[in-house]
């Protein structure tokens, strides 16, 4: 039986044989920061496309790395300090009045920002789940870079005072759930953070805030919109992207960790993650749509970039092709768009299984595989000469996930030191976690 079948799977799980392959893996995605960051700024590209802005989120990946490349002797410890504090110091001196042209707002940051400049781009929202996740890197580099030398606590006193103005009570714009953007030409979106999504460390970092925290009610809103379904015979609680049973994870080892909802269900988000897979590989083996490459080791259906979204005739059968998109199972969208990405950060749930359908992908379409590390989709429906259309360049957010995720399977560094962030474990607490190492 798969390892998805149970929470109990072993820290250290390589499949034999593997390892020199995931090691070279995680290199190659975890290099695409050193190669895209600003040295002064300490800021990171959202893609390594020519023009491409700053993402907040994938600076937040980049801090989370760092520690993972000193430990493995890819980068020294003062170097990635310095790039941690020069990124921590960026945002920290940012302008926070709200303005069109700002770089953030209450203690929040514009989703884009210009490379130059470290001001909002393309109109993008003040993201509230971005930001997020940009402080999780932020409070992880806190925790590993623990020395009482004068770098190491410039970086914690910079990582304390970015998190403590962060005001989430003003991102509930008085609902009972925390809002999911704003805009300074129109307010708040018109939409907030409902349903089973990758928010988890969203709410529970503003649970645990020290100066501006939310209510534990506010949890218990998010949570009582959630959809429990049973597809194919799993019972889940339903999201259908592999990224929003990742994101989360990369930081918060949910093993045995059960909220209020999840006891009730007899489950945790953990194995939540598990059935998830189970369920992505059934839908890739009935592949309903008749795309190429799907089967039981062919599956992959995420948040990630693909063929431009335009009606198309493919071997004379008309279909939508949707650009960038949140694809999932098994309510769509599909275009026949899989994320190598999203399937290699599903190692420390079902490492046979992952990889299974890694060495599969590689074998049959090698071109997924660019400059070292994986690109953010692939088409196969669409076939040039034997070769998938492959998306071009690479993604911060794709190679964030898949170093992470590797070094959580491998070693469990990330989990260990955010199990140390008191802030992290208050907020748990207070959404009413309870069991496995908490």
């Amino acid at each position: 039986m798969d390892a998805v079948a149970t929470t109990a799977i072993p820290r250290h799980c390589p499949v034999s044989g593997d390892d020199a392959l995931i090691a070279q893996l995680q290199r190659d995605a975890f290099d695409y920061f050193l190669q895209h960051v600003d040295q002064q700024s300490g800021l990171v590209a959202d893609t390594s496309r020519t023009g491409s802005p700053i993402s907040i989120a994938v600076v937040g990946f980049a801090l989370s790395c760092y520690p993972i490349a000193v430990e493995r002797g890819w980068m020294t410890r003062e170097s990635a300090c310095a790039l941690s504090v020069a990124a921590m110091r960026f945002f920290s001196d940012s302008d926070q009045s709200g303005a069109a042209d700002a770089t953030g707002y209450h203690g929040f940051y514009f989703h884009f920002l210009d490379p130059a400049s470290g001001r909002r781009v393309w109109k993008s929202e003040l993201s509230m789940v971005d930001t997020a996740l940009l402080i999780a890197g932020v409070l992880m580099a806190a925790e590993y870079f623990d020395r009482p030398n004068a770098m190491e606590t410039q970086l914690r006193t910079l990582a304390d005072a970015l998190y403590r103005r962060i005001d989430w009570r003003w991102a509930q714009d008085g609902g009972h759930t925390i809002m999911q953007g704003w805009k300074p030409e129109c307010g708040f979106l018109h939409y907030g953070w409902e349903g089973y999504n990758e928010a988890i460390v969203l709410y529970v970092l503003a649970l645990g805030s020290p100066t501006f925290p939310i209510f534990p009610e506010c949890y218990k809103a998010w949570t009582s919109t959630y959809q429990w379904e049973n597809i194919y015979g799993v019972d889940v609680l339903y999201a259908g992207p592999l990224f929003v049973h990742q994101f989360s994870h990369a930081w918060i080892d949910f093993r045995g960790l059960q909220d209020g909802y999840m006891r009730e269900k007899g489950s945790d988000y953990f194995q939540n993650s598990c059935r998830a897979i189970r369920i992505q590989r059934e839908y890739a083996l009935i592949n309903p749509g008749s795309h190429a490459g799907y089967g039981v080791d062919g599956w992959g259906l995420s948040a990630g970039d693909g063929p431009s979204d335009e009606v198309m005739s493919i071997y004379s059968v008309p279909r939508r092709l949707f650009g960038y998109a949140a694809r999932g199972v098994p309510y769509g969208p599909d275009d026949g768009t899989l994320s190598p990405p999203a399937v290699l950060a599903c190692l420390p749930f079902a490492p046979e299984t992952t990889l299974r359908c890694m060495h599969n992908l590689l074998q049959r379409y090698p071109e997924i595989r660019t400059f070292g590390r994986l690109t953010s989709g692939f088409n196969a429906d669409l076939s040039i000469q034997g070769r998938a259309w492959v998306s071009s360049g690479h993604f911060g957010l794709d190679q964030g996930i898949v170093t992470m995720m590797i070094e959580n399977h491998r070693t469990g560094l990330p989990w260990r030191l955010m199990r140390s962030c008191r802030y992290l474990v208050d907020g748990l607490r207070f959404a009413g976690f309870q069991g496995g190492w908490l």
